[in-house]
C-alpha cells in the first residue's frame, strides 16, 4: 500500500487504465449471482423502473439481474469493461463515461446503485458525486451503495489483478452524514462482502451496505 499523494499523476486516469489491462481476469472473480445485496431495493421498485448503475463493470452480476424487471443505464471509465457489459447484457445501456463528469436530466431515476466503485474516486470528491445522485433521482428515489467503514487517505496497491489500483474513502460514520447533507435519509445499513466467487482467493472483504431515499 503506497500513499497516493504525487501531485503529478492521474489516479483517476490510473483506474480507468487498469481496469482495462484487468477487465478479464476482475470479471472472471465476480459472482454470477448477485445474492442478497439487492433484494432490499428490488422490494421497493416497480417493474420498469430506471436504474442507474454506477461502476458496472463488466455488467455481471448487477446490471445484468437488474434488467430482468428494470431499464438499466451503466456508467463506467473502462471502455473495456463497457465493451463487455454490452456483450453480457443487450438489453441494458452503458456509457464509457465519469460519472463525476457525466450529464443526466434530473429526476431520470427511480434508483441508483454503485457496488465496489465509490471508493476509486477521491473522496474529496464524494459529497458532490452524492448532490449528483440526488439530483438524477426522482423524489423518494434510491440509491444503494458500498461504502467503507474505516477513513483512509488515497492510496494504491500493486497487487491488484496484476495492476496497479487507487482507492480513496471516508469511514461509514462520515458517510452517513454526507448523505443526510445531500438530502437522503437512512433506509438501511447491513453488510456485504467483496463480490467475488467463493472460488477466487484473495483477502475476506467487509462493506457497509448503505440503502438512502431521497428526502
Amino acid at each position: 500500500m503506497m500513499p497516493a499523494n504525487n501531485p503529478e499523476v492521474d489516479y483517476q486516469a490510473l483506474v480507468r487504465r487498469s481496469y482495462d489491462a484487468c477487465a478479464e481476469k476482475y470479471g472472471e472473480s465476480r459472482r454470477v449471482d448477485p445474492g442478497i445485496e439487492i433484494r432490499g431495493l428490488l422490494d421497493r421498485l416497480e417493474n420498469g423502473a430506471a436504474v442507474l448503475d454506477i461502476g458496472c463493470g463488466t455488467g455481471i452480476p448487477i446490471a445484468k439481474s437488474l434488467t430482468n424487471r428494470y431499464y438499466v443505464t451503466g456508467v463506467d471509465v473502462s471502455r473495456e469493461m463497457v465493451r463487455r457489459a454490452r456483450e453480457n447484457v443487450p438489453t441494458g445501456e452503458f456509457l464509457c463515461d465519469d460519472v463525476m463528469s457525466v450529464e443526466f436530466e434530473p429526476s431520470r431515476f427511480d434508483a441508483v446503485v454503485a457496488f465496489y466503485s465509490i471508493f476509486h474516486i477521491p473522496r474529496e470528491e464524494h459529497p458532490t458525486l452524492f448532490s449528483r445522485i440526488h439530483k438524477w433521482l426522482k423524489p423518494g428515489g434510491y440509491l444503494l451503495c458500498t461504502l467503507s467503514h474505516t477513513s483512509e487517505d488515497g492510496y494504491t496497491e500493486d497487487d491488484f489483478f496484476g495492476v496497479t489500483m487507487y482507492w480513496s474513502n471516508y469511514g461509514l460514520r462520515e458517510y452517513l452524514v454526507m448523505l443526510a447533507d445531500a438530502g437522503f435519509r437512512v433506509v438501511d445499513v447491513s453488510s456485504t462482502s467483496s463480490g467475488y466467487e467463493d472460488s477466487f482467493e484473495g483477502v475476506i472483504e467487509d462493506h457497509p451496505l448503505v440503502l438512502v431515499q431521497k428526502r
